[in-house]
């Protein structure tokens, strides 16, 4: 029986295959005969079709579909309105995970951008400053779930018994009784953010260190023998220089940290008042059961990320008209 199963979805799969590659060869005979004729707008709208095509089937269709179920109730039987939103701002649980999810959006980029430059500056045409660059990017290179690991030993807790967690053992020997960090409310929201911060510190440096790079030194001196001094330099002529960069930075790092979901479940899964969005989005609609709940924590997550995409847009097309 199993056999037979497998032989059926590699039979499906199969054909699946078979029928994308026929799609894309007419596709491509079709762009070839108008591409004879010289019909570049008949092109480009064949070329495009298949990714509109993709793009409505799994992102504006499941975004209307979530917007639609978020009014209605657990098993999407009864409409009830604005009650699913009512308690998102209303229950004392849903509440405390969307002041979590502003603490992370407001921290985590702000001291991930300040330390990535602040050591982008540090380590700016020293000796050594690539392998400075390595070391801080490592973290980079560990998945949320890994670092989460990594940190959750650094934060253990073990009772009154001999201590394993790095932070405890430092408190035990300088004689403070060690600390069921995670548990604490409300530093244990503090503590997750650390391993985000720990992660995107990296990205924040190699970007920041290309753009100080990228300053003209004409400018530094000429600042220079104005009479303006170190700190001026860098407040007036550094960071307005490389200002595109560092908000490029700290919205890749906010929208980041909106999406967050590994850490918060890999330490924590959501208790002791640790909850975020798209944790608690993933535990109303799975976990629970409520898919009217989790719809609503997904619109609320995207509603967050539409200004900054809106920003983002204006910031670009602001640079474009400066750059003609």
């Amino acid at each position: 029986m199993e056999i037979t199963d497998l032989t059926d979805r590699f039979g499906l799969l199969l054909v699946g295959l078979v029928a994308f590659a026929a799609v894309l060869m007419a596709l491509y005979g079709i762009a070839e005969l108008a591409s004879r004729r010289n019909r570049s707008k008949l092109v480009a709208f064949i070329f495009l079709l298949p990714a509109v095509l993709f793009l409505a089937v799994g992102l504006v269709y499941p975004a209307i579909r979530t917007l639609f179920m978020s009014f209605y109730n657990k098993d999407g039987s009864e409409f009830i309105g604005l009650d699913n939103y009512h308690w998102a701002l209303t229950d004392p649980s849903a509440l405390q995970t969307l002041i979590n999810t502003a603490l992370w959006i407001i921290v985590v980029p702000l001291v991930s951008t300040a330390l990535g430059l602040l050591y982008a500056v540090l380590i700016d045409g020293r000796r050594g400053e690539r392998t400075y660059k390595a070391l801080v990017f490592l973290p980079m290179g560990i998945s949320f779930v890994g670092a989460s690991i990594i940190w959750r030993f650094v934060y253990q807790y073990n009772g009154t018994g001999e201590q394993i967690g790095l932070l405890n053992q430092l408190l035990v020997w300088v004689g403070i009784e060690p600390v069921n960090w995670l548990n604490t409310f409300p530093i244990n929201n503090f503590l997750l953010m650390v391993v985000l911060i720990w992660i995107e510190v990296g990205f924040a440096t190699v970007v920041l260190s290309a753009a100080l790079k990228g300053v003209p030194t004409e400018i530094i001196e000429a600042a220079r023998i104005d009479g303006a001094n170190s700190s001026q330099i860098f407040w007036n002529v550094t960071v307005p220089s490389i200002r595109s960069a560092i908000i490029v930075v700290a919205v890749t790092v906010f929208i980041a940290t909106l999406k967050l979901f590994d850490i918060v479940r890999a330490m924590t899964r959501g208790e002791h008042k640790t909850d975020v969005l798209a944790h608690n989005m993933w535990d109303q609609a799975l976990r629970l059961g409520n898919d009217g709940r989790g719809a609503t924590m997904a619109v609320l997550l995207f509603a967050l990320v539409i200004p900054v995409v809106i920003y983002q847009v204006y910031n670009v097309r602001r640079q474009q008209l400066e750059a003609r």
